[in-house]
């Protein structure tokens, strides 16, 4: 198979990126419904990704396949993963619902579980805990600017604590940095930061790792000295 080039999407603003940041705060919340994506809901992710696959035709295949998503293959493949991975579940993500449709879309797994972001420099493991990541975003067009993000963070939460894992970890862009870029898919490392998550690492300081702790980390029993 020859490799495939496709124009890149056009990224947002600076200025949309701020205007995304300080939306939660300014524009009155909204109540959705969040569900894990089990087949059932297949039909909803596909009218919320639309033809484009959320974004570029990745079909959230980046974190598991890096550029090989794009360079390599083709939309309906990523699609097809996909859809084999709700198929076989456990659920990759979670949806959000206004009634019937889907209005926003995050990436809940463990980190093990996404090749590409475990083995990435610019986010290295910070122990060997087996923690999970809230790793991409996706929020319809109509929706933003109302707390759907937020909403899935709480909810992701929830559903890792549920699944016993020790703690959820996040790669968000920080856009007060001024080097930061203003390709937010990972989300907003201020709204993290309001939702109790903490810095625990990173290469740079716009992209940092942040972790919300499910657990407590058991202290180790410190070893008895012998008597002189």
């Amino acid at each position: 198979m020859g490799v495939i080039f496709r124009r890149a999407a056009q990224e947002p603003t600076r200025s949309q990126v701020a205007d995304d940041r300080e939306s939660e705060r300014t524009v009155k919340r909204r109540r959705f419904t969040v569900r894990p994506l089990t087949p059932d809901l297949w039909p909803a992710l596909e009218d919320l990704f639309g033809k484009r696959g959320a974004c570029n035709g990745c079909w959230c295949m980046y974190w598991r396949l890096g550029s090989a998503y794009f360079h390599q293959r083709t939309p309906e493949q990523n699609r097809a993963s996909l859809r084999a991975l709700v198929r076989r579940g456990p659920p990759p993500g979670l949806l959000a619902l206004d009634g019937e449709r889907a209005v926003g879309w995050c990436q809940l797994t463990p980190r093990a579980a996404l090749p590409y972001l475990d083995g990435n420099p610019r986010f290295p493991r910070v122990d060997d805990r087996p923690v999970w990541s809230v790793s991409c975003f996706y929020v319809r067009r109509g929706y933003r600017r109302q707390g759907v993000m937020s909403q899935l963070l709480a909810a992701a939460i929830s559903a890792a604590r549920r699944a016993r894992a020790p703690a959820l970890e996040a790669y968000p862009v920080d856009t007060d940095r001024p080097e930061s870029t203003s390709n937010i898919y990972t989300g907003i490392a201020s709204t993290f930061a309001r939702a109790g998550f903490t810095t625990v690492g990173g290469r740079t300081p716009s992209r940092p790792v942040m972790r919300y702790e499910l657990r407590r980390r058991r202290a180790r029993p410190q070893r008895s000295r012998p008597e002189a």
